[in-house]
Parts: structure tokens; C-alpha cells; sequence
């Protein structure tokens, strides 16, 4: 079974989203999502601003009631999750307020021991404090005051602040904000591991395309309140365009063709048959950013060419 087509709520199933829909007032904001994710998963959530992603997280994590829907995460209702269901989640907010004389170890220990009556025989809670601060890359200034911390450095604590009672599932709001390419690379190792090793479902929401299709397994695309994509990147662009260059340099000739229907193996086998001085040879498809653009566009393109025919029907019955 795919996450895609979790129909209830199993051991597997960390996510189960289905109809989900959120109004305020007399404006929809979430208009019929629905999206499953499995136990060791890592999806990200793309969209827009306002496309709706910050009130479906929000949903998720309980801190928001929704209008109508059904929702499990982790097996519960989060609507009517309790603390021991709240202990197995994980929050990494784009930043974190608290006393800047805290020091690293004794802020994380601090809020280590609010864990310890949730452990089970499964999950031992919380995650040890000094193998934390190694693990975010801080163990050189765990005695350091929070406010002498440099933004890609708070934002390593940050991070372990959302996952030191060594969570189930995880949300990350944009976690690299900030960060350094070294300190990048360093945190995707991190949500590498917590979905290997930890079998840690994160859900993670990002305006950082590359950084999304470097972690990601599945991407969901959000867009005028509904799931508009749902897959891997080499997926959506697949499904999106069957447009593919074909690049390679003969008798130190640079050439590229463009295979604009289908797959482009078949011209490959043809070029590299007749051709046995190709070297250089590179299939290139549509980006993620490509497909991404590409794909709000069509769905803005839809909802306004939807709004006109709605309007032009209404002037008729007037």
C-alpha cells in the first residue's frame, strides 16, 4: 500500500488526511485536502503564500480546529490529542523565542525532562542531551549562552529543541533558513538519519526547491487551498512534460536535441549506435522549479478561467 492510497489509519500510516477543509468566515482557505504519509517518510509541502500550508500544518499539529475533514496523525485525531499523543511530535518553528542567557546543554536538558514520563517500551524519550548537541553540530558550544549563537548556529538549536524527545514525526517550518551551505549539507544528514535510522516521518514545508527534491521522497504541491501534485520530483516532472534534452559532444562538437514526445532512451540507443565517438553524453529533464512554476501555473490558469465561466453564467441568469 502507498501512502498515496491510505485509505484508515494502520502502524504504517503516520499521516492520513482526507477532505480536509478550513474557512474563515466567508473565505475557504482549505478546500479539500487530502494526503497520506508512512512511518519513515519525508514529504514536503509546497505552495504559494496563502496557498494554505501554514493552516494545514497547524491542523496537523492540533494547535488549529478545522472546519470539516477527517485527520489521524499518529493514529489520533489531533483535534483531541492529549500530552502523551502531543510528547510523540516534534515542532521546529522558523524561530524560537526564550532567555538568551539560557546555556545549549541546560536549555535542551531543561526541556529534556518534560519528555521522560512519555517513554515507552517502543521509544525510549527523551533523546540523550549530549548526543543531540553532537548529532545538530554543537557539541563545541554546548556551555555557550544562547545569545552568542550566530543565525545558522540558533538555528542548529532550534532544531534540536523540536526533536530532543526524540519524536515519531516532525514538522520543520523553512529549517535551513539561514543556514550556511556546510551547516545545509549538515542538516540534510540529519532528517536523513531521523527517517532511516529513526523511522521518523517528517513533514517539512520550504521555499527552497532544491533543498526539497535533495530530501524529499514524496512532494505535495499546494495551490488555492487544494493538493494540486502529489509524487517525487522525477515524477511530477515526468507526468508534467515529456519534454527531454539529450545532450553530448562528437568529434568536439558540442550538439542537443530535444525529444519532445516520449521516452528519450530510444534516441539515445540510436545516437550511441551510430556514433561511436559520443562522449559527454547528458539526459536533462524539467527541474523541479520547472515543474513547480509550471504546475501552479496551469492550476492558477484553471481557477481563473473557472471564476470567468462562473461569472459569465451569472450576468447570463441576470
Amino acid at each position: 500500500m502507498s501512502a498515496q492510497d491510505a485509505l484508515s489509519p494502520s502502524g504504517d500510516v503516520a499521516l492520513d488526511v482526507r477532505d480536509l477543509r478550513m474557512r474563515y468566515g466567508t473565505k475557504d482557505v482549505l478546500t479539500g485536502v487530502s494526503f497520506a504519509a508512512l512511518r519513515g517518510e519525508v514529504l514536503a509541502l509546497l505552495g504559494p503564500n496563502g496557498a494554505g500550508k501554514t493552516t494545514t500544518i497547524e491542523i496537523l499539529e492540533g494547535f488549529r480546529m478545522r472546519s470539516a475533514g477527517e485527520v489521524s496523525v499518529l493514529g489520533e485525531d489531533p483535534a483531541h490529542g492529549g500530552e502523551a499523543w502531543r510528547a510523540r511530535l516534534g515542532v521546529v518553528l522558523q524561530s524560537w523565542r526564550d532567555h538568551g542567557r539560557w546555556r545549549v546543554r541546560d536549555l535542551l536538558g531543561y526541556l529534556a525532562r518534560f519528555y521522560r514520563p512519555y517513554a515507552t517500551a517502543e521509544v525510549s524519550r527523551p533523546w540523550d542531551v549530549d548526543e543531540l548537541i553532537k548529532v545538530v553540530g554543537l557539541a563545541e558550544l554546548a556551555n555557550a549562552k544562547v545569545m552568542t549563537l550566530s543565525g545558522g548556529q540558533r538555528r542548529r538549536l532550534d532544531v534540536a529543541i523540536g526533536i530532543v524527545g526524540r519524536p515519531e514525526l516532525v514538522f520543520l517550518d523553512e529549517p535551513t533558513a539561514g543556514f550556511d551551505p556546510h551547516a545545509r549539507r549538515e542538516f540534510h544528514d540529519l532528517v536523513h538519519r531521523l527517517a532511516d535510522f529513526e523511522n521518523t516521518t517528517v513533514l517539512l514545508t520550504t521555499h527552497d526547491l532544491d533543498e526539497a527534491e535533495k530530501l524529499a521522497d514524496r512532494i505535495l504541491v499546494l495551490d488555492e487551498g487544494t493538493i494540486i501534485a502529489n509524487g517525487s520530483a522525477d515524477q511530477l516532472a515526468r507526468e508534467l512534460t515529456t519534454q527531454a534534452e539529450v545532450r553530448w559532444t562528437s568529434e568536439g562538437r558540442r550538439h542537443v536535441h530535444a525529444v519532445t514526445e516520449g521516452d528519450p532512451t530510444g534516441f539515445v540507443r540510436q545516437l550511441l549506435t551510430g556514433d561511436l565517438g559520443v562522449t559527454e553524453l547528458e539526459v536533462k529533464r524539467a527541474s523541479l522549479e520547472d515543474t513547480y512554476m509550471s504546475l501552479v501555473h496551469r492550476a492558477e490558469t484553471d481557477q481563473a478561467q473557472q471564476t470567468d465561466r462562473t461569472e459569465q453564467t451569472e450576468e447570463v441568469q441576470s
